[in-house]
């Protein structure tokens, strides 16, 4: 599907970066027309990780194939990542290959007509996947751009069919220590855990991510299956998902569980709320630079921000509305 009406956020097409294609994905899928295109930035790439690629050109979501800002340098976004499963250091891409992540099933269930179990592969062929490049915010203030590779989360949440009092969608990620071994931690609430509303879930810009750059998703990115919520601070956008909850009760995410005043349910990116330890007023870009301003939902208020209107305000509760 073409899409004609460009959000405020979008820039012009000769700004964006140019797109490139892949070759092969593994043999389930090499018959399905699936694909990636992949948005490339200057600059001389490290070896990787091998990866598979997906077999056809994926379509660019016209709406989202432009952040505003250059894709990030898949070498550098690739070795800098968040995943306390393997370890509370960035640089934990090797410890992550130890993740066994195909095949994979996800769990479908609680508040729904029929739970059901299914594998990444038969969600990607009965759903198809489309790339889109968005941008991304941690909480800690720094940020990058990607072109993810995946299918909006309400094409999920149709086939899950949910039950009228299902009001949040909990996602769990893997519990595995013999090969995770940061879930050894006592003092850790595994296995992470996160939420949303049901109106974030099915909003267009929730996506769950199967691929980046063209391949198969890198295993230190969240592989098979990651959420992402572009508007929200990047704890929310959880790796590795194994488990996916209908529920009519709150779920406590991993950190906020925690420390709830300084990592909340709503967690939308506002650059007028700090947190309690550090300012989230500007962001250090990951491709280099100067700090920039950190915009309100991380620049996509026209598509989310209608969502919040009733939210109390108090600082102490975390919403960052």
């Amino acid at each position: 599907m073409h899409y004609h009406c460009r959000p405020s956020w979008m820039i012009k097409e000769n700004q964006v970066t140019d797109e490139s294609l892949f070759l092969n994905r593994r043999k389930v899928l090499a018959g399905m027309g699936i694909g990636a295109g992949l948005a490339l930035t200057a600059g001389a790439a490290t070896a990787l990780p091998a990866e598979s690629s997906f077999a056809q050109p994926v379509g660019l979501n016209e709406v989202f194939g432009d952040a505003g800002r250059q894709v990030t340098d898949e070498s550098i976004s690739s070795s800098y990542n968040n995943f306390y499963e393997f370890g509370s250091s960035k640089g934990i891409q090797d410890e992550a290959q130890a993740l066994k992540s195909d095949p994979w099933t996800v769990t479908i269930d609680g508040l729904v007509d029929a739970p059901f179990e299914i594998s990444v592969d038969e969600l990607i062929s009965k759903i198809g996947v489309e790339e889109r490049i968005y941008r991304h915010r941690c909480v800690e203030a720094w940020s990058m751009v990607v072109p993810w590779v995946g299918f909006p989360l309400a094409k999920l949440v149709e086939m899950a069919k949910p039950l009228s009092g299902a009001k949040f969608v909990r996602f769990q990620t893997f519990m595995d220590p013999s090969v995770a071994s940061e879930q050894r931690a006592s003092w850790y609430p595994w296995p992470y855990v996160e939420g949303l509303t049901m109106a974030e879930a099915t909003n267009d810009l929730t996506l769950m991510v199967v691929g980046a750059y063209g391949k198969v998703l890198h295993k230190q990115f969240g592989a098979p299956m990651r959420l992402h919520t572009p508007w929200k601070f990047g704890f929310k956008s959880i790796k590795s998902i194994d488990r996916i909850t209908f529920t009519d009760e709150r779920p406590v995410g991993f950190w906020e569980s925690l420390q709830d005043r300084e990592y909340g349910f709503w967690a939308n990116v506002n650059p007028e709320v700090p947190h309690p330890r550090w300012s989230q007023a500007t962001e250090r870009p990951l491709s280099g630079g100067d700090r920039i301003p950190t915009r309100l939902y991380n620049g996509y208020g026209e598509q989310v921000a209608g969502m919040y209107g009733d939210l109390p305000t108090e600082v102490g509760e975390r919403f960052w509305r």
